[in-house]
């Protein structure tokens, strides 16, 4: 006798003989009132991206696997493959970054502001409670072009400074650092250049892991001298603004590494031009801001919130993130040809989770309808069906009951518990007169309106 499956041929699950109704580990639904908030939190942030003048473009949710593979370093292993289709193999996009810099090399691109929204896919364990899943949106912003130093990067800055500040979800930080600073501080602490990767992976769980725990990979999983571990480990707890720049380029150990100084150079343009955009108030430079990315060359960037609760629910963590890469467009181009570029990546899912927790006492309406026709006796569905073709032709948002007689009562209390404003009343009388009561739902007030002044009343409203 064979035995008995919890999964059916198709790899649905199965319990005593009956499906389980459940979305895949890691991902969600969302109801209609949650969509009506992420649809603010969209519109936030690309009514900034077009502030800006950046255009948008979109790329495949699948690429082929090698332009997604060696490019995320130790995160490759959370990267979904595709079964072999047709003869290529493909994986889902682990980002929007990657497939951007193929796409701007594929098109011979060797400038653009451009904003990408879109879903990501990793194979990570989820924490759904704070925000983190194997399914979400990111929202990209990237500069790709040779333009003069820290101009893009800075704007970068303004970028999420203002997004946060309009989604008003409390008080942020936005941290950056330099891999080039990074770097020059493994070397100069006596890191061998072949293990600078894998000690940035490690600096880079700082922001969830206390130090003695990224020592211990350091040394134990890294190999790197326990001394030298206690070196970077003097560094990456320093953090600071101007005061911290200037502290280090006279630092004696750090003053002769070209990389160090170079990366403090930048840092100090930085900070002069988030200054003149009025958007340093609260940028920090974070010495252990590590980002393990491969691609990182120059700045990086990480925002995180402050929501000013206390326990899990209360953090989020990074609900942005980015920074320059420069050599990324160089591994799709056949001849090499670099782009610079610099952008970052704002966690919708992380801000929607925030945005939802606060806003749990603000009524909010699942649907846009502005105006409600109802009927106020029998035998009046030609007229509604008139009254709606003409409210469509004028790009008002309405809709009727889909009874041919619905009762009175039923279709006012759909238009109250639904938030339209407005309920246009059409009975025998009304059409005889040629005229509607317009009734405000929020007051219950009604005013007689003339059948042809009908659409001008309501767009004055």
């Amino acid at each position: 006798m064979a035995e008995t499956s919890n999964h059916q041929e198709d790899g649905g699950p199965k319990e005593s003989g009956k499906l389980i109704l459940k979305t895949p580990k890691g991902t969600r639904d969302y109801n209609p009132l949650e969509m009506a908030i992420r649809r603010t939190v969209f519109k936030t942030i690309t009514d900034v991206f077009h502030m800006h003048g950046a255009v948008e473009i979109e790329t495949p949710a699948f690429e082929l696997k090698e332009i997604l593979t060696g490019k995320y370093g130790e995160d490759s292993k959370l990267i979904y493959d595709l079964e072999d289709q047709g003869g290529e193999k493909l994986s889902l996009r682990y980002d929007l970054t990657v497939p951007f810099a193929r796409y701007i090399a594929m098109n011979k691109i060797t400038s653009i502001k451009r904003f990408h929204i879109a879903r990501v896919y990793r194979r990570d364990n989820p924490a759904m409670t704070r925000g983190r899943y194997r399914e979400f949106y990111q929202c990209d912003f990237d500069i790709a072009g040779d333009y003069d130093p820290m101009l893009p990067d800075a704007e970068c800055v303004q970028l999420v400074h203002q997004v946060l500040s309009k989604l008003d979800l409390g008080d942020f930080t936005i941290k950056v650092n330099h891999r080039k600073i990074l770097d020059g501080l493994f070397g100069a602490c006596g890191v061998p250049a072949e293990k600078f990767r894998t000690t940035c992976s490690a600096v880079d769980k700082l922001d969830k892991t206390p130090w003695e725990d990224v020592r211990k990979e350091m040394v134990d999983d890294k190999g790197l001298d326990p001394n030298v571990a206690d070196l970077i480990g003097e560094y990456v707890k320093l953090s600071g603004g101007e005061d911290l720049i200037e502290k280090l380029q006279a630092d004696e150990r750090l003053k002769d590494s070209e990389d160090v100084q170079a990366g403090l150079k930048d840092m100090c343009l930085l900070f002069e031009y988030c200054t003149l955009l009025n958007c340093q108030e609260n940028l920090r430079f974070e010495m252990g801001l590590a980002r393990g990315l491969d691609y990182y060359t120059g700045v990086i960037y990480e925002a995180t919130l402050q929501t000013g609760q206390s326990g899990e629910e209360g953090s989020v963590g990074s609900v942005a993130g980015g920074g320059r890469y420069d050599n990324l467009v160089g591994m799709f181009d056949p001849k090499k040809k670099t782009i610079p570029c610099v952008g970052l990546s704002f966690g919708i899912e992380r801000l929607f989770a925030i945005h939802e927790r606060k806003n749990k006492e603000v009524k909010i309406r699942a649907t846009n309808t502005e105006v409600y026709v109802a009927a106020a006796t029998k035998g009046m569905i030609q007229e509604r069906l008139k009254l709606l073709a003409e409210l469509h032709g004028e790009d008002i948002k309405a809709e009727s009951s889909y009874k041919t007689n619905p009762k009175f009562l039923n279709q006012l209390q759909y238009a109250e518990e639904n938030g339209i404003p407005w309920v246009i009343v059409i009975g025998e009388s009304e059409v005889n007169d040629g005229v509607v009561k317009l009734r405000e739902t929020a007051t219950r007030k009604e005013e007689t309106i003339k059948r042809d002044q009908l659409i001008q009343a309501i767009k004055t409203r």
